[in-house]
């Protein structure tokens, strides 16, 4: 069986309102990676607070904080060979305007705050971050390489 990562997606409150969930369901299938969990969801305050814990001590936390949980957003784990790398530059840099054409927020960003989407960084975050939002037991197993799917 191929080593598989999981990575973790959000579409964030600006990406959800400007009906951009489809389009980065669509990008991120179309590299190959397997979506394994997905819900629609509102954070509370203490998720959002959790999910941005790494910069709680930084001038634009509560900002991040107040944007995230201000409308529903879109969680997913993602699956595939290199996930995370694969990922990363799906998405694009940061600031939309330094991010390249083509990539979600280059094409799609309007300024750092509302950027449309967020993404784990490496594995391990990966993994902290879409343990807020899903119970392994929501997440799909046994996806074989050829597709197959297995039920247990």
């Amino acid at each position: 069986m191929v080593d598989v990562e999981r990575e973790f997606v959000m579409v964030k409150p600006d990406g959800v309102k400007r009906r951009l969930v489809g389009e980065t369901i669509s990008r991120l299938e179309k590299v190959g990676l397997r979506i394994v969990a997905m819900k629609m969801l509102r954070l509370t305050k203490a998720m959002a607070e959790k999910h941005y814990a790494v910069h709680k001590d930084k001038p634009f936390y509560e900002g991040l904080v107040k944007f995230i949980s201000s409308g529903p957003v879109v969680a997913m784990v993602v699956e595939g060979k290199d996930a995370v790398t694969r990922v990363r530059k799906l998405v694009g840099a940061t600031k939309p305007g330094e991010a390249e054409v083509g990539t979600i927020r280059g094409d799609f960003g309007m300024e750092i705050g509302r950027n449309v989407i967020h993404a784990g960084d490496s594995p391990e975050n990966a993994k902290i971050e879409y343990s807020i939002y899903f119970k392994e037991s929501e997440i799909i197993k046994n996806v074989l390489p050829d597709e197959t799917w297995i039920y247990e």
